[in-house]
């Protein structure tokens, strides 16, 4: 889809890192029609939330299942088929070119579209040294989103600061979906690589993907409009 054609409010996932179905639930329901689009991570899916993906689908939602899924070419392919049956729009797997292979053949036909994620928002240079890697971050980020590229791979995980750069390699044919967000004044976590919503989209990024400002926000419903807000302004 061409960057022009989402439309602002579809741009922002929230991320329902949230330690079970009753609370998603509740945030859902707080955030009402103001959300389109969510994603469902590791803490959510182990506590029963992948049961959420149909539910949200069939209220008109979009889903972003975040597994980030490595292993074997026929595992990843099993698991990449189920996901199908559910009706999620994304689903990351690591940008590693048997894993990528693997994931986009078993998504055939269907309408889930495949994310690779380059290197995690946590990382920095000295972590993947210690990780035994030879690259830095931007190297690593670039070699793989070439990658992705050739194997047909939908999107890449990036953080903003790779955005610009990335969006010079795959041009508009792949979207760029953006963890690391945070809105001016708040506090950035674990995240190593962020940036704010209006950057981050003028960098090029497609989709902003934000938790705690939402989650965390005395009315979530507003902290999640005034991000959509900042988003239309930075589009201009």
């Amino acid at each position: 889809m061409p960057p022009s054609a989402i439309a602002p409010r579809d741009r922002l996932i929230v991320a329902l890192d949230l330690p079970g179905t009753a609370p998603a639930e509740a945030m859902i329901a707080r955030l009402g029609d103001s959300v389109t689009f969510y994603k469902i991570g590791y803490q959510l899916s182990f506590a029963g939330g992948l049961s959420l993906v149909r539910q949200l689908t069939d209220d008109g939602k979009k889903v972003f299942v975040d597994l980030k899924l490595h292993d074997i070419g026929n595992t990843v392919a099993r698991g990449v088929e189920s996901l199908v049956a559910l009706g999620a729009t994304f689903l990351t797997v690591h940008a590693y070119p048997q894993t990528m292979k693997a994931a986009v053949e078993a998504r055939a036909g269907s309408s889930l579209k495949i994310l690779a994620v380059t290197v995690l928002t946590s990382y920095d240079d000295d972590d993947l040294h210690a990780a035994g890697y030879r690259l830095g971050v931007s190297d690593l980020v670039e070699a793989r989103a070439r990658q992705a590229k050739v194997l047909g791979v939908d999107g890449l995980v990036c953080s903003p600061e790779e955005a610009a750069a990335l969006r010079k390699i795959v041009g508009h044919q792949m979207s760029l979906v953006t963890p690391g967000i945070r809105p001016a004044g708040s506090a950035t976590g674990d995240q190593k690589r962020i940036m704010t919503p209006a950057r981050a989209i003028a960098a090029g990024s497609d989709y902003l993907v934000v938790g705690r400002p939402v989650l965390e926000a005395t009315d979530p419903k507003a902290a999640a409009e005034a991000i959509q807000a900042e988003i239309a302004q930075a589009l201009g």
